[in-house]
């Protein structure tokens, strides 16, 4: 499908329907990867250009004595930077493939990334609503975005990758 066809598949102004989205992060930490999630997700899609963002105070991961650390200025700077922002700049659908591009901001820090994925629908639900969903997945470097803590082991090499993977599940409804 060409760009001319995914805006016409994405044409009109979408809302979020926050239930059924998600906005996930996940990075090699030691020996085992290190999950997260954002629980405040804000996003719209109007003619084919999404715009979102995560709230950070709202970051979730499984041992709460670390939501202080990732929101400190070590990491996310939720004070200085309470939003994770998000706006595309071309979206590229084949089938129920989706390529998108766009720029990301953390922490003040404003990068072009790539994400890959898949798009459902439009589709009616069985309320008579008009509803698509996007599944999204890129890989960024965390240091590129000024989040730089890291911990040296004792035997060489870093406790934290630079690599992390961002993951989005996202459900809009035709507004």
């Amino acid at each position: 499908m060409s760009a001319t066809a995914a805006t016409e598949r994405l044409a009109g102004n979408w809302t979020l329907n926050p239930t059924h989205s998600s906005a996930e992060f996940s990075v090699k930490y030691l020996v085992a990867r290190f999950r997260g999630s954002f629980g405040e997700l804000s996003a719209s899609l109007k003619d084919g250009v999404l715009e979102g963002a995560a709230q950070v105070a709202s970051v979730s991961v499984k041992d709460p004595n670390l939501i202080g650390h990732l929101q400190s200025p070590e990491f996310f700077d939720a004070e200085q930077h309470p939003q994770i922002t998000f706006r595309s700049s071309a979206i590229d659908v084949q089938g129920d493939r989706v390529e998108l591009d766009g720029e990301l901001t953390i922490k003040g820090n404003t990068r072009p990334i790539h994400a890959s994925g898949t798009i459902q629908g439009p589709t009616e639900d069985f309320a008579g609503n008009t509803k698509v969903g996007l599944a999204l997945e890129t890989t960024i470097d965390r240091t590129e975005f000024g989040l730089n803590w890291n911990a040296d082991l004792p035997r060489g090499g870093k406790a934290l990758s630079n690599e992390v993977t961002l993951s989005v599940e996202l459900e809009f409804v035709k507004a």
